[in-house]
């Protein structure tokens, strides 16, 4: 039974100087085989810390644009059979400005995040995105939607820094937010 690690918006170093260590304890302790990063890594130190784990995939995001601008912005990859369609969820350019213009005036439009993660990948079993750092995994339908959170910046105050597990069995799988606090 594999068992993946999710995380996003590490924001390192312009939110933190450094990957929290309850990251990499909670990927040990759960034996990982995998690491999904939904972008917003910042810094490729991240990625190299997550390496030493287990192998890691990432995608791009809307503050990757310095050190990991070679990432792709999603990525499809299959564990156990299981789809999984990976994103940060900012979208293009005229996208984000319209997310930020409406988060302004009306606060942060979540159910237009999730729709539009949901939409770049119609046929995968799970998707999971970044770029909210609001933490959650909920099935639309027949697809899990999870968004790992921020281990380092939650978008409340009142939420913990939190990463994700993707746990996969042969015949189910299912997330979990994990809390660092």
């Amino acid at each position: 039974m594999p068992t993946l690690g999710l995380l996003a918006d590490t924001h390192v170093p312009d939110r933190a100087s450094a990957l929290p260590p309850q990251v990499l304890d909670v990927f040990r302790s759960a034996r990982v085989t995998a690491i999904l990063h939904a972008g917003d890594v910042i810094h490729p130190r991240v990625l190299r810390a997550l390496e030493d784990i287990a192998p890691t995939w990432a995608v791009r995001g809307n503050r990757d644009v310095y050190f990991l601008r070679r990432l792709p912005t999603r990525q499809t990859l299959t564990f156990d059979g299981v789809q999984i369609g990976l994103t940060h969820g900012h979208g293009n350019l005229e996208q984000y400005l319209r997310d930020k213009w409406e988060h302004w005036r009306h606060g942060i439009p979540f159910h237009r995040f999730e729709q539009r993660a949901l939409a770049m990948f119609p046929q995968a079993d799970v998707v999971v995105f970044g770029h909210t750092h609001y933490p959650l995994c909920r099935w639309m339908g027949a697809q899990l939607l999870c968004n790992p959170g921020s281990p380092v910046h939650p978008i409340f105050a009142s939420l913990p820094p939190t990463v994700a597990l993707l746990h996969i069995e042969t015949d189910r799988f299912w997330g979990e937010i994990v809390p660092l606090e």
